[in-house]
């Protein structure tokens, strides 16, 4: 299908706004989360710093991307409150966008005020980086789902889809979950770094380790059942609502999930490197937007009046890829 001109944009504000993300992660695995002090929207009391340090060079270019991230979203209510008819579904995902953009950037600047960077290792930061994190991902849904339903994909019907409705809401309630224990792990990792993958382990069970550190074998165990039953719910919406959208899309999320588990591996392994974290951090946006699209590629239309009580393998047409 030929995308129009809003469909494109669409398209390239969600993969901005990963950017920004990913650049987000690096200003706290970097430790540059307070280069502008406890100042916002002021950077050091300065509108644009002078003579800025390293960490405050990467954090003002973080506000600066973000800040360019809220007006594309803006144009992007905008330009689907204009280009689009009344009631298509990507005015509902723009306004959701919009909302959750908002949001971010409200816990973002909570973060600063409150001191919540850098060296804190309070339960409050971890608290507001869980809530942080997640909203990132409702608002990465909001984005992915304009640009979907501006590409010409149906809007979702959620009344009457029986049980496939209620699969597909455990599975996105659980990587908020999921993402919300590796916004900890993150922070545990970075302001804890092991000396080895040994005395990693060894710290990870110490009654007398910090919480944050305890705390992070929690995300790779719920990690791995989340990931499971997130394919498991892709392969059954492949089967229960056949179509070439809900094929692809759970064959994308289940190779995902694969090279997001092969990356958790060596990000452990190699003990949480920068690099990887972000590597690690990309993975899991995609693996939640696949998740996205694909519930809302299987529920838009009527359940069939019999759920099949076996998972069989979908058959294509020739031609249909």
């Amino acid at each position: 299908m030929k995308l129009g001109r809003f469909a494109i944009y669409a398209w390239g504000v969600l993969a901005y706004n990963m950017a920004v993300i990913l650049w987000g992660a690096y200003v706290r695995a970097s430790g540059s989360g307070a280069g502008c002090g406890s100042h916002w929207p002021l950077c050091n009391g300065q509108v644009v710093p002078l003579a800025p340090r390293l960490a405050t060079m990467i954090e003002f270019s973080h506000r600066l991307t973000t800040s360019l991230a809220g007006l594309l979203v803006i144009g992007l209510a905008i330009g689907a409150f204009r280009a689009l008819p009344k009631r298509h579904p990507a005015r509902l995902g723009a306004a959701l966008s919009l909302i959750f953009i908002l949001i971010e950037g409200m816990v973002g600047a909570l973060q600063v005020r409150l001191g919540l960077t850098a060296d804190n290792d309070s339960v409050g930061r971890a608290l507001v980086g869980s809530i942080h994190l997640a909203n990132t991902f409702l608002m990465l849904a909001g984005m992915a789902l304009t640009a979907w339903w501006a590409s010409g994909g149906a809007a979702p019907r959620l009344r009457g889809q029986g049980l496939l409705s209620w699969i597909f809401a455990v599975g996105l309630l659980g990587v908020l979950a999921v993402g919300a224990s590796g916004a900890i792990t993150a922070l545990g990792d970075t302001l804890f770094p092991s000396e080895s993958l040994a005395h990693g382990l060894q710290a990870d069970f110490s009654a007398g380790s910090h919480f944050l550190i305890q705390l992070r074998v929690i995300h790779p165990i719920l990690a791995v059942l989340v990931g499971i039953y997130s394919v498991v719910a892709g392969r059954l919406a492949a089967v229960w609502r056949p179509g070439v959208a809900t094929l692809r899309l759970s064959w994308v999320l289940g190779g995902l999930f694969g090279v997001q588990l092969l990356i958790g591996v060596v990000n452990v392994a190699l003990l949480a490197p920068i690099f990887m974290q972000i590597v690690h951090l990309l993975t899991a946006d995609l693996v939640w937007i696949a998740l996205v699209l694909a519930a809302a590629a299987a529920l838009t239309g009527p359940a069939p009046a019999r759920e099949p009580a076996a998972v069989a393998e979908p058959a294509l047409r020739p031609g249909s890829w």
